[in-house]
């Protein structure tokens, strides 16, 4: 967890870009990520230093020669302002017309993976005296610890989200560890997001992998595979590519992979290749036909980007794979022949399995569009039974522009850290908070509990007293014991054969109940003596006001 004091030492570092001429997010998060970079560097070269030393001999490959020390960020930063600036940004002829800065772009593979996307990286730092002042404060920073560098990345990248320009903004924290929970990553799972942008659905799956599953490392082949294999992701922009790649890295992933790419085009074959797939791809884009991969267009002929990637992930699932994918609400509810086939197809050939609606505040202050999760597995013979919908009000923050948490910091970091929260603690957040009763709900019903004391239809059968020793207690009070077959409440099972009937309609308000309250009005002849006598009480008054004036 970050603290109070390393939130503001990030700020002063943002507000130091901000004030040195550097106005655009995205350029001070590439510029923050390339020092960073470089410090790491430096960081891997004393280490391998002291093997050396204590050893004798190293069978590591050293980062920098003897002759490269002026490149080194312990070198560089001791020196003046001038010195180091120049150092940055005009070739040195004694160190083969190289700079500090083009020095990692030399690197290749041996870099990790930051490396291999940094061709087109520009160093923009217009001044000596910004480039020494946030030299000097990302050297003060815990870099040495994965959790805490991790974070810290996080926060800085929280910026773009609060800047909200270039149309650049990420899927906030607690949304995306909400999918991570109920997709549960397991250890043998391939995960990939198409449209990554900074990385943060593997970022959190990470995460969620060590705090859960911390004793799968003890195996080799499991660590082969976390750190070959298990991540991946396309993105079509190189800055957001570059500041993907930094995240996984400072997160301990050193060789994800990443594809530069536009996931959609034709040069994108990738098939039956992921077990799990976690997304919030662009919404409101449009391609034309001959941009997009041709058996996408099979599946649903569009140009709309929310609706070809919903074929393109179905595409890419292994058969039996799992995703979790935020879409806008018109993907529930459009009329098109696009809209209603992709839906055909997750209900009738897929396996869907849940739709969250969230509220429209979500994504402010940048987009106020209304969302939804949608949850299936790939089977390619059908399988949907029934869908649960749950209807989110309330996620824990504000829903206007400003976001503000309505909910303790402690609360919400024991969700992320998938800590235990009493049930008296849910239940006194539950009206500003309601992901925890989501995960828990979801759980109870994909678990082995679900159908003891419901029916298929979610109706609660006649059982006065459940015994503890069954299991039960491990939900939270009132999962158990809810109406899923209540479309008056949140959380509500509706069979397929209701969708098929409603023209495949997904959209949450077609199938959940409004109770309205009965309002008794007074009868009209009673309502017209009120408003006589009260006519009568001006006049009067009136009346009383002339005397008075004489």
């Amino acid at each position: 967890m970050i603290t109070g004091d390393l939130k503001s030492q990030i700020d002063k570092i943002w507000n130091d870009f901000w004030t040195g001429g550097i106005s655009n997010p995205l350029t001070v998060i590439e510029q923050f990520t390339y020092l960073i970079f470089l410090k790491q560097l430096d960081d891997k070269q004393i280490l391998i230093e002291k093997r050396s030393n204590m050893l004798g001999v190293t069978t590591d490959k050293p980062i920098y020669t003897p002759e490269q020390k002026e490149l080194r960020w312990s070198t560089f930063k001791d020196k003046d302002p001038e010195v180091m600036f120049e150092l940055f940004t005009r070739p040195q002829r004694h160190l083969n017309d190289v700079t500090v800065f083009d020095f990692m772009k030399t690197l290749g593979k041996d870099g990790g993976a930051f490396t291999e996307y940094i061709k087109g990286a520009t160093f923009m730092i217009p001044t000596a005296k910004l480039l020494d002042r946030v030299v000097q404060q990302i050297d003060k920073l815990p870099l040495d610890n994965r959790d805490t560098k991790g974070d810290l990345y996080e926060y800085m990248l929280g910026k773009i989200a609060e800047a909200g320009t270039n149309g650049q903004f990420r899927t906030p924290r607690h949304i995306i560890r909400m999918m991570v929970e109920m997709t549960q990553p397991k250890k043998d799972d391939t995960i990939c997001d198409p449209s990554c942008g900074t990385a943060g659905f593997l970022v959190a799956a990470s995460q969620f992998i060590h705090e859960k599953h911390e004793d799968w490392f003890i195996e080799e082949n499991f660590r082969e595979h976390y750190n070959k294999n298990m991540f991946n992701g396309i993105e079509i922009d190189p800055s957001m590519m570059r500041i993907s790649a930094m995240n996984l890295q400072l997160h301990g992933m050193e060789n994800p992979t990443l594809i530069g790419n536009s996931a959609l085009s034709e040069s994108n074959g990738i098939s039956s290749q992921y077990s799990l797939i976690l997304a919030n791809p662009p919404f409101k884009g449009a391609l034309d036909y001959d941009e997009v991969e041709s058996s996408l267009l099979n599946v649903t002929k569009t140009k709309k980007t929310e609706l070809l990637f919903l074929a393109l992930i179905l595409r890419m699932l292994k058969l039996g794979g799992r995703a979790a994918v935020i879409v806008p609400d018109g993907v529930l509810f459009g009329s098109s022949g696009a809209h209603k086939s992709i839906r055909k197809e997750l209900i009738e050939n897929q396996q869907l399995q849940a739709v969250i609606s969230m509220p429209s505040g979500v994504f402010k202050p940048y987009a106020g569009v209304s969302t939804a999760i949608l949850f299936f597995t790939k089977t390619n013979s059908g399988g949907t039974d029934k869908v649960w919908f749950y209807d989110m009000l309330a996620d824990g923050f504000s829903l206007d522009d400003k976001r503000n948490a309505l909910i303790s910091e402690d609360t919400l970091e024991k969700f992320m850290l998938s800590d235990d929260l009493t049930d008296e603690q849910l239940q006194k957040e539950h009206d500003r908070f309601n992901i925890p009763q989501i995960i828990n709900h979801w759980n109870y019903l994909n678990s082995g509990y679900w159908g003891k004391i419901h029916d298929k239809s979610g109706e609660l059968l006649q059982v006065n007293d459940i015994p503890e020793n069954l299991g039960f207690d491990k939900f939270l009070d009132g999962t158990v014991t809810h109406n899923y077959a209540d479309r008056t409440s949140q959380s509500f099972l509706v069979s397929k054969a209701d969708i098929v009937a409603n023209d495949y309609d997904l959209s949450i308000n077609r199938y959940k109940e409004i109770v309205y309250d009965e309002v008794v009005y007074e009868k009209p002849k009673t309502l017209i003596a009120d408003i006589k006598a009260l006519d009568q009480k001006r006049l009067d008054a009136m009346n009383e006001l002339e005397k008075m004036l004489g």
